[in-house]
């Protein structure tokens, strides 16, 4: 009996030590991983820079072309069309009024672009935050799952002592 006793002892502690070893492995990675917590912050400020950057000159260089082609297209075409609006009259083909539409079409265009770039940026963070709550919930429910593990095998366990001492009297 003593040596079951002994046998069932060392079973123990050689458990304990390797989930001991383990619990103490996980804690050295959680600890590299939140060293890396700032490259990984500087990777998202970065992208946010860059993206914002990108939409600037995106917006800017269209917008610089625009411009060309306005004034080549002014140039070009407003005393021509001026004749044929003096000819017929017809306020639709207005050189200033075509440029007033072209221009608006042109501002219309820069808004979306800086508004799908200000969307884009908003959905990374709902889904950064959508990420951190799911963590957050992953986190409590193991916990749960734990103590109810734990008060599972308690259970068990006094089950058996139970059983064996009401065995024992008999």
């Amino acid at each position: 009996m003593s040596s079951n006793r002994e046998k069932n002892k060392e079973i123990r502690d050689n458990i304990n030590i390797t989930l001991d070893e383990t619990k103490s492995s996980v804690h050295k990675t959680t600890d590299e991983a939140k060293k890396q917590v700032p490259q990984f912050t500087k990777a998202v400020n970065e992208y946010q820079e860059q993206s914002i950057q990108a939409t600037k000159d995106i917006a800017d260089n269209f917008l610089e072309s625009q411009k060309e082609v306005i004034n080549s297209v002014q140039s070009l075409w407003v005393p021509y069309m001026e004749n044929v609006q003096n000819m017929y009259g017809s306020y639709w083909v207005s050189p200033n009024r075509l440029t007033e539409n072209y221009t608006r079409a042109v501002s219309n265009i820069t808004d979306s672009t800086i508004a799908a770039t200000r969307i884009a940026n908003n959905f990374m963070f709902a889904s950064i935050e959508a990420w951190k709550t799911t963590i957050q919930h992953t986190r409590d429910n193991a916990l749960e799952f734990s103590r109810l593990n734990a008060n599972h095998a308690k259970t068990l366990e006094n089950l058996a002592k139970d059983n064996l001492r009401d065995y024992e009297r008999r």
